[in-house]
């Protein structure tokens, strides 16, 4: 195994096991995927989240709510907030509370993302590891926490995802990957097994929302991208995932969706201080440091992808 390249098989799982009765039922469904530590950016969920009318709703981490929180009072703040909501293990909290051999940080880096952004992957994982041993109990709590989950909402089945249908560190609802016609019956196969109506996902840290065409109709997957940092280019705002039977409100800044079968799937802005956070940020990861020489850039610009073209 190659640490940061290669994926653990605990991490894996058949699309078949999403074809088990829905744990979660209700009709407004937030999705935070890559909160990545930031409190900040929680705030404006948490906020946007108490606002929303519906009497039966839910929010659902999946995966990767801590990253950045090397200090050990924001991460234990971090695990306070986040823990009274349905929570599913990114490969961060994986790595973090029950480290694998050889897999470094558990991203299963495709083999486009150069070697020094693994390996300062790699220890910023090694670094977050040693603050949750700070953390009473922490580990046994997110060694508890499941890969998946299968929320119900207005009749539609979810299937809510960190990596993909098939691995907790898949790239396969990356939006290049759902791009790729060559991959499009393996997603689609996934749908069947599954008997899923929509994918929620995040792991691979791109925006973005593809209707799948299936055998019986139409299917959708949405990728967050990252809800504690900017995911588009001259943007600083973080992106979360609704899908609810209802519009989205006026208080949320949607970003862009689509309907399926009388079902809102949306994607929402997550403006957050930017200045707090920039001053966080540089209290754990001065410049130099392996998360500011992977991240900062991002943090202040954004990634190359702009909004107009993800959806």
């Amino acid at each position: 195994m190659t640490p940061g390249r290669s994926c653990p098989l605990h991490y894996r799982y058949p699309a078949t096991t999403f074809a088990q009765p829905a744990s979660i039922q209700t009709d407004t469904l937030y999705v935070v995927g890559g909160l990545y530590g930031n409190i900040e950016a929680w705030r404006t969920v948490s906020a946007l989240f108490e606002q929303e009318a519906a009497v039966r709703k839910q929010l659902v981490l999946n995966g990767d709510f801590h990253w950045f929180d090397i200090d050990a009072p924001l991460f234990a703040e971090v695990e306070a907030a986040t823990a009274p909501h349905h929570r599913l293990r990114g490969n961060v909290e994986t790595e973090i509370s029950q480290p694998s051999s050889g897999a470094g940080c558990g991203c299963a880096y495709p083999d486009d993302v150069d070697d020094g952004t693994v390996e300062r992957s790699n220890r910023i994982l090694q670094r977050l590891h040693t603050t949750a041993q700070q953390v009473p109990a922490v580990a046994a709590r997110l060694a508890a926490l499941p890969m998946f989950a299968i929320a119900e909402v207005g009749g539609q089945r979810i299937g809510l995802v960190h990596g993909d249908a098939e691995s907790l560190a898949g790239w396969g609802f990356d939006p290049t990957a759902l791009d790729d016609v060559s991959h499009q019956s393996t997603v689609a196969r996934w749908f069947a097994q599954g008997e899923v109506d929509v994918f929620a996902s995040s792991h691979t840290c791109a925006a973005g929302l593809r209707r799948i065409q299936l055998m019986r109709g139409e299917g959708v997957v949405i990728n967050n991208g990252a809800a504690g940092m900017p995911c588009f280019a001259g943007q600083r705002f973080g992106v979360i995932s609704r899908i609810a039977t209802t519009a989205a409100p006026a208080h949320v800044q949607r970003l862009y969706g689509t309907v399926l079968n009388g079902l809102h799937i949306d994607a929402m802005a997550v403006p957050f201080d930017a200045t707090a956070w920039d001053q966080r940020f540089l209290a754990m990861w001065p410049p130099g440091s392996d998360a500011h020489l992977s991240y900062w850039h991002r943090i202040q610009h954004g990634p190359r992808g702009v909004l107009e073209a993800v959806a």
